[in-house]
């Protein structure tokens, strides 16, 4: 496996942390897909029963980046640090998610826990893979501290709504079923 060089992996990480900036300021982050190889994979864990599996650049604009993140609006994801290994690409960036609403006692909406996104660099500063991790428990206790105090944003009540519904999302699948496995 050929190795990359620590300069061009600072670069990405910088560049990479500017674009989720500016995108967050937007509140729309699918011009990230530009950061990824056209093959790339992008996928999470959600629970016991379902994994997300976005293959190709276009399908994570359209669903990692554009379905999946619509109602995140006023959400932020600042990173806490990184961790890099030159002689791979993999770079995994820890994050917070943290809401613009704040509760009676002016802390921010923020679920407890661990954030995080493991990378894969491809050179050319885009990455080939990238698979999230968080604390289900704990953002599914957020989401309901936030519906019982009536935080939620009309575009979170839609998502929620949406992922209630019997109808399947494109790029859900059941554990192990994705067309390209998790892990």
């Amino acid at each position: 496996m050929a190795g990359y060089s620590r300069d061009e992996l600072d670069e990405m990480i910088e560049r990479w942390v500017q674009e989720n900036k500016n995108c967050e300021a937007q509140g729309d982050w699918r011009p990230l897909a530009e950061m990824y190889t056209v093959e790339a994979t992008y996928g999470w864990n959600y629970g016991p029963q379902q994994e997300f599996m976005a293959v190709g650049r276009d399908e994570i604009r359209d669903l990692a980046l554009g379905q999946e993140m619509a109602g995140l609006e006023g959400w932020t994801y600042p990173y806490q640090d990184f961790v890099v290994d030159e002689r791979s690409g993999s770079v995994i960036g820890l994050w917070k998610q943290i809401n613009e609403r704040t509760r009676a006692d002016g802390s921010h909406y923020s679920p407890e826990g661990i954030g995080g996104s493991w990378f894969r660099y491809a050179g050319d500063f885009q990455w080939s893979w990238q698979r999230d991790f968080f604390d289900f428990g704990n953002v599914a206790a957020l989401f309901v501290e936030m519906m019982s105090a009536d935080a939620l944003s009309p575009g979170m009540q839609k998502r929620i709504e949406r992922s209630m519904s019997a109808e399947p999302l494109p790029g859900w699948y059941r554990i192990g079923e994705s067309p390209v496995p998790l892990w």
